[in-house]
């Protein structure tokens, strides 16, 4: 965990995961490809009424991006927001999550949208711990629970099943648990090579669809989707995404299974 957490509160991290620096891949799948994710499962699997204003919980938000994103495009869709919570492990991530809050929500969507410093095993008892603003009546309550980039770590410090359990204890019945992370069996990722003489196999393992499938099915939840998905990478430039967009069709026609990102919905039973 030290690690990590090292990883994660430097400089580096902190420009990968906020708008102005993190670059044009990433904030093109936020606004597309994960969008319609959301959206998709929104319509097709919330079982909550229509009018009830929405309860979102992103457990590793890092630098606050794709909750900040959801949060907007949730509400141009006529879908009300009653509270946004992101969390992440890293307290100079939050700092910054706080950082994009005020910068690209407005006044009275701030009142709604709240940071705070959690892992992803223990997410339900450290917003217990959070303060009077966070702290109170959340179990379950969430009516959207997601995760980008972020349960692989849960795998590799052996806490998979720890996590979805308390992802479950947050979820409204009828409420989703949408995760999305990097597939296995893509066989180009960057940090592949690039960490394969610098940290231990332990620190590079990928879990398999099925493995990141299993914790969320083991913790009672019903899985309504799981697949690989989106040839874009996070850190494309405007070409590369242009073209990465071209070649999507041909892609998951021959291969879809290699896909860059692993999908699992699930949602708690209403």
């Amino acid at each position: 965990m030290d690690v990590y957490l090292e990883e994660y509160s430097a400089d580096t991290a902190i420009e990968r995961y906020t708008s102005r620096t993190a670059g044009y891949g990433i904030s093109y799948l936020l606004k597309n490809d994960y969008a319609k994710v959301y959206l998709s499962g929104v319509r097709e699997f919330l079982k909550v009424p229509a009018e009830t204003p929405l309860r979102l919980l992103e457990f590793g938000c890092g630098g606050g991006m794709n909750i900040i994103t959801l949060f907007s495009l949730l509400e141009r869709n006529g879908r009300k927001i009653e509270l946004a919570i992101g969390t992440d492990f890293s307290d100079r991530l939050i700092s910054a999550a706080n950082r994009e809050c005020r910068t690209f929500l407005t006044p009275q969507q701030q009142t709604k949208m709240h940071f705070a410093v959690a892992r992803n095993e223990t997410i339900a008892t450290e917003l217990q711990k959070a303060g009077p603003d966070l702290g109170s009546g959340l179990k379950g309550s969430f009516h959207l629970i997601l995760g980008v980039n972020t349960f692989r770590y849960c795998h590799r410090l052996g806490v998979e099943t720890e996590c979805a359990r308390e992802l479950a204890s947050l979820l409204a019945p009828g409420g989703l648990c949408i995760m999305i992370d990097m597939n296995r069996q893509f066989p180009a990722f960057r940090s592949k090579f690039r960490d394969r003489k610098t940290k231990p196999e332990a620190e590079r393992y990928l879990p398999s669809l099925e493995e990141y499938t299993r914790p969320f099915s083991q913790a009672g939840l019903e899985i309504l989707r799981k697949e690989n998905f989106c040839w874009i990478p996070h850190s494309a430039g405007a070409g590369l995404t242009g073209v990465c967009r071209a070649l999507t069709p041909i892609l998951n026609a021959v291969a879809k299974s290699r896909a860059m990102r692993s999908l699992v919905v699930s949602r708690k039973k209403p």
